[in-house]
């Protein structure tokens, strides 16, 4: 095993369990705001805050810890997701316009960089340019129209929150598999 190999495993240990974490949170904001779609602007503003801050301390934390090309541009992922939660959270704006203006704008970025990230990763390609292509898609269609009802920006909002959870607890599970894989071979090698 070479030491990039090596390197790629602890990394790989050390996020899987976060991704998989987030994915479900994600999972479970994008139900929240499905089974609501009538809820204030002021919670909705409130959930996407929240789950914007907590995928962009994610973000922040696999640029640190992995040891792939694209680390700046998840640096600046995570910190333009971190931005718009806490702004989201700290001050919920009360119009639909600027609430669906500030979604759409961050999912428009965040397809950008998932597809551009898609080439310089080989695993989960696919998954990713796809999770990316709707990303930009219900941006485009968020950003075109931001006089869109409370209704209409939560569904797509919920819409885009559970595609992402799914994504992410898919590639954790995909990750946790691999490494259950390679690692109960020298684990049953070791002596008694």
């Amino acid at each position: 095993m070479t030491s990039f190999d090596a390197q790629a495993g602890k990394d790989a240990r050390a996020i899987w369990w976060i991704l998989g974490v987030v994915g479900l949170l994600s999972i479970a904001a994008g139900v929240i705001v499905l089974v609501e779609p009538s809820i204030s602007l002021k919670t909705l503003a409130v959930i996407a805050g929240i789950f914007f801050l907590i995928d962009g301390i994610f973000e922040i934390v696999r640029a640190i810890v992995g040891g792939m090309e694209s680390r700046g541009l998840l640096a600046l992922l995570g910190a333009i997701s971190a931005i718009a939660g806490v702004i989201l959270i700290r001050h919920p704006i009360q119009s639909v316009v600027a609430i669906a203006l500030l979604v759409g704008l961050w999912l428009l970025t965040v397809g950008i960089v998932h597809f551009v990230r898609a080439f310089a990763e080989h695993d989960h390609r696919w998954m990713t340019v796809a999770i990316a292509v709707l990303e930009m898609i219900a941006g485009i269609v968020i950003v075109a129209s931001p006089g869109i009802g409370v209704a209409t920006l939560a569904l797509l909002v919920g819409i885009s929150l559970i595609l992402r959870g799914i994504a992410m607890c898919a590639v954790a599970w995909a990750t946790r598999s691999v490494l259950h894989g390679h690692g109960a071979a020298p684990t049953s090698a070791a002596p008694a």
